[in-house]
């Protein structure tokens, strides 16, 4: 190995050991070099002190009482040091920013490469906010107060001081505004980039839907279904539809098969049935975006598609991007089978059966497979769709 390569790996080895966290960084980009990242980072405890949504999803943009966060004077500060970034790194441009109440998003084209890699970056921006932070709530609050009523920002107020013996590395309460590190995601090609700037600038929007449509949002653990337990997420009414459709695709399905299967799927949806499906194949997936983008009923079983539970992430899961809005407007159920629906024995049995008839279709002997394995659980959710 060269010296050269050898320092690549070295730059790589940040990434660490897997985690249960969204914070991990890509092994396989060393953050120095040319890309276009979108950068997420939550305040502690989720507090909202940036800013205030205002306006109604109802009203149309451009208009008064539309949506927009309104940032608190350390919203507005933090806003500051986002700006100042190039100042302190000429090789970053700036290309989007959405503020938000407890977090905000910002893209930025790390133009040619760096000496410092993209952490050194956020954390020279996220000195500059917690200063900000410092000067404008911590040291404006009186101590004996903080506890006793809120701040300017009509939210909780900062936890006390600690006294210096107490301080601690993941101590939060001394004057630091945000969470420990931050998410990033990779734009892979600028046609990428139109997809993150209108998911920056409808924040405020799927904010606002989850206010006025709480219940659409709101995760359940332990469903039951059919004596099964699931994790569900959206129009729960949509079990009790009294028509309902399973919608199954081989992988080896020909085009002209999925287009004669997706008129069936749609005329019967378009009759009042409700599509059941595990969207895995090409096809499921085709058809279950034909099914959403008309507007019609749709129930989609997940794998490993929720957080777990008791971790960080599970009070502010939402699902993301086409899913979210099929949610606030009624159409979608998202359902994930708790550990115990695979090992329930009518589940193994008629997955096994299934599995056979896969092996003879395709003529080679079957072999058992592990209820852990991610084929298992896909044929294992076909059938949990269709009982």
């Amino acid at each position: 190995m060269d010296d050269k390569e050898k320092k690549l790996q070295d730059k790589l080895r940040f990434a660490g050991e897997k985690i249960p966290s969204m914070k991990r960084r890509s092994n396989i980009n060393d953050y120095y070099g040319r890309h276009i990242y979108m950068v997420t980072m939550a305040v502690e405890g989720r507090r909202p002190l940036l800013g205030t949504l205002r306006g109604s999803a109802a009203i149309a943009e451009g208009q008064e009482g539309a949506l927009c966060v309104v940032p608190t004077p350390l919203g507005q500060e933090v806003i500051r040091c986002w700006e100042l970034i190039p100042q302190f790194h000429h090789e970053v441009r700036l290309l989007a920013f959405q503020l938000m109440p407890d977090h905000l998003h910002g893209i930025l084209f790390v133009q040619e490469s760096m000496e410092e890699h993209l952490g050194q970056v956020i954390s020279g921006f996220k000195a500059g906010c917690n200063k900000a932070y410092r000067q404008l709530v911590v040291e404006a609050v009186p101590q004996h107060t903080r506890m006793e009523r809120a701040s300017s920002y009509e939210v909780a107020p900062p936890l006390p001081l600690p006294s210096e013996h107490r301080l601690k590395k993941d101590d939060r309460s001394h004057g630091l505004l945000f969470e420990r590190g931050y998410n990033d995601l990779i734009s892979k090609s600028y046609d990428m980039l139109p997809r993150l700037t209108a998911y920056l600038h409808d924040n405020p929007l799927r904010l606002a839907l989850r206010r006025e449509h709480p219940d659409l949002f709101r995760m359940h653990r332990r469903t039951e279904v059919c004596g099964l337990q699931f994790t569900s997420l959206g129009n729960h009414f949509l079990l009790d539809w009294p028509e309902r459709q399973l919608m199954e695709m081989s992988r080896e399905a020909s085009d002209g098969q999925i287009e004669e299967r997706l008129q069936q799927v749609l005329a019967a949806a378009h009759n009042g049935a409700v599509t059941y499906t595990a969207a895995i194949s090409k096809g499921e997936q085709k058809i279950a975006r034909m099914v959403r983008e008309q507007g019609l009923p749709l129930v989609v079983l997940l794998n490993d598609g929720f957080p777990k539970e008791g971790s960080p992430h599970e009070r502010f899961y939402k699902p993301g991007g086409v899913y979210f809005e099929a949610c606030s407007k009624g159409q979608l159920l998202l359902m994930e089978p708790e550990e115990s629906a695979f090992v329930n024995p009518v589940v193994m049995k008629a997955t096994e059966e299934a599995l056979r008839r896969k092996a003879k279709a395709k003529h080679f002997s079957y072999r058992p497979i592990p209820v852990e394995s991610q084929r298992y659980r896909f044929v294992a959710l076909d059938w949990t769709a269709a009982g």
